[in-house]
């Protein structure tokens, strides 16, 4: 899952893909679909590898799929654990031909596990923290996707949580970990009710899709869009990154959903 801290000795990884001009054509749930400029939505995502970069983490890039427009969000086909790898079924058909590609990228790290039909579930549904998996139950994420995920996760120590979520795309849209046990979330998407929280922190009730953070290292990246809820992070005593994804944003991005960061 996204998240190493630098206490780990382990090098941290970060598989990333970069976006191609079919990101035009790409799967919209809750947003207007308005026109992207897919060379700026490339150099913002060759800035964010950079980011990554920059906090230590190894980038792998994968080749670009000139053919399947949402598949720089590489997060959604995979959840990658310290046991294992999990290859999921995503809840859109048209991104099921990504799957592949992902899971070969995973392979000299982890054994895989595949999910299968029925069940149907985006990573972007699943948030690790501590040792608990809250999965969204969403339009991409069915309940057999989170049966599925609870039995193999199981035999590795793991709880399953599911999270209704209503008014967004993914779990991770309305809610993500910026520290363990501390939950940041926008309380219109998501009842907080079955966290596990030591504290919950509010987004900024101007920037409801400000919730959307990944950690690398010692340090929580947000979007540049939503600089109230970055303020509130600081003031907390998080180190806060940026990354302008203002193109990708308009494809419904995250910036925890262009990259598996885990430690090999």
């Amino acid at each position: 899952m996204n998240g190493a801290h630098a206490s780990d000795t382990r090098r941290t990884l970060a598989i990333v893909r970069p976006p191609g001009d079919a990101l035009a054509r790409c799967e919209l749930s809750h947003l207007e679909r308005v026109p992207i400029d897919t060379r700026l939505a490339r150099t913002q995502h060759e800035a964010y590898a950079a980011l990554l970069r920059a906090l230590g983490a190894d980038v792998i890039v994968l080749p670009l799929e000139p053919d399947l427009p949402d598949a720089v969000f590489v997060e959604d086909v995979a959840i990658v654990l310290d046991e294992i790898a999990i290859a999921t079924n995503p809840g859109a058909p048209s991104r099921r031909p990504e799957v592949d590609s992902v899971a070969r990228a995973l392979a000299p790290f982890r054994t895989l596990v595949p999910m299968r039909a029925p069940a149907t579930l985006d990573g972007g549904d699943v948030l690790l923290d501590r040792k608990t998996l809250y999965v969204g139950r969403s339009g991409r994420t069915n309940d057999p996707g989170i049966e599925q995920l609870r039995d193999i996760v199981a035999p590795h120590g793991y709880q399953v949580v599911a999270v209704p979520v209503d008014g967004c795309l993914h779990l991770k849209s309305a809610c993500t970990a910026p520290a363990p046990g501390v939950f940041l979330l926008n309380p219109e998407w998501i009842d907080p009710a079955p966290l596990r929280a030591d504290r919950i922190i509010h987004v900024h009730p101007d920037e409801p899709r400000a919730a959307n953070t990944f950690r690398v290292a010692d340090s929580v990246i947000i979007a540049h869009a939503f600089p109230r809820t970055r303020r509130t992070l600081e003031e907390l005593g998080f180190d806060v990154r940026t990354a302008d994804l203002s193109e990708l944003q308009k494809a419904e991005a995250g910036g925890s959903c262009m990259s598996l960061v885990f430690r090999a």
